[in-house]
C-alpha cells in the first residue's frame, strides 16, 4: 500500500497544472494520430472491397459476421476520432470560468472515451481472432507444400489465398493501435479529472 501511495503521489499533477491544457494537448494528439492511422485501414478496406473480388484476389469465402464487426470497428474509430476533437472543445470550456462544466461532466466525457476505445479494441480483436482462425483452418486443409496455397476439389472451382486476404488484418492492427492511443489518453484524462486541478481548485475557493 505504501508503494502504491508513493506511485500515486508521483503521478499526481501539481495544483498549478492546467486540466484544460491536458485535455487540449492529448485531445489534439489523439485526433491527429487517429486521422493518420485511421486513414490507412479505411483506404485498405476500400481497396479490398473494390479489388478484393477480382480475378487476382483470393477466393476464400469470408464470414458476413466478420465484415459487420470490421465495419463496426471502423465506425468506433471514427467516433473516437471525433471524441478526441471533443476533448479539445471541452478544454476551452474548462479554461473559461464562465463556461466551465462540472467535474462530473468532465469525468463522464473521459469515461465515454475509455468505453468507446475499449469497445473498438474488443471488436477488432474478435475480428482478428476470427480471421486468423479462418486462415489457419484454410491452410491446414491445403496440401503442405510451401507458400503457394491453391486447392481444387473435383469439379469445384479452384480457390487460393492472396495478399488481399491479409489486407483486413493489417487494417485491424492499425485500428487497434489507434484505439489503444485513445484508451491510454482517455484513462490519463480520467485520472487527471479525479485529482485536484487548478481550474476547479480556484472555482472551489471562489464559492
Amino acid at each position: 500500500m505504501t508503494m502504491f501511495r508513493m506511485f500515486r503521489e508521483r503521478l499526481k499533477p501539481s495544483r498549478s497544472e492546467s486540466l484544460a491544457k491536458a485535455f487540449s494537448r492529448l485531445g489534439w494528439i489523439g485526433f491527429w494520430v487517429q486521422v493518420v492511422v485511421g486513414a490507412i485501414p479505411i483506404l485498405l478496406m476500400i481497396y479490398a472491397f473494390m479489388f478484393g473480388r477480382g480475378a487476382g484476389a483470393g477466393t476464400r469465402t469470408g464470414l458476413p459476421l466478420i465484415e459487420y464487426l470490421t465495419l463496426a470497428s471502423v465506425a468506433v474509430l471514427v467516433f473516437t476520432t471525433l471524441w478526441s476533437y471533443r476533448y479539445t472543445r471541452l478544454a476551452k470550456r474548462i479554461a473559461d470560468p464562465l463556461r466551465r462544466p462540472s467535474e462530473l461532466v468532465v469525468q463522464r466525457t473521459a469515461w465515454t472515451g475509455v468505453a468507446a476505445s475499449t469497445l473498438g479494441i474488443v471488436f477488432s480483436m474478435l475480428v482478428m481472432l476470427a480471421e486468423v482462425t479462418h486462415l489457419l483452418v484454410y491452410f491446414l486443409r491445403a496440401p503442405q507444400a510451401g507458400v503457394p496455397v491453391i486447392q481444387t476439389a473435383g469439379s469445384a472451382p479452384a480457390s487460393w489465398v492472396s495478399a488481399i486476404d491479409i489486407v483486413s488484418l493489417m487494417a485491424l492492427i492499425l485500428t487497434v493501435f489507434g484505439e489503444l492511443v485513445v484508451l491510454v489518453f482517455s484513462l490519463w484524462l480520467l485520472f487527471r479529472s479525479t485529482v485536484a486541478s487548478a481550474e476547479f481548485a480556484h472555482a472551489g475557493n471562489g464559492q
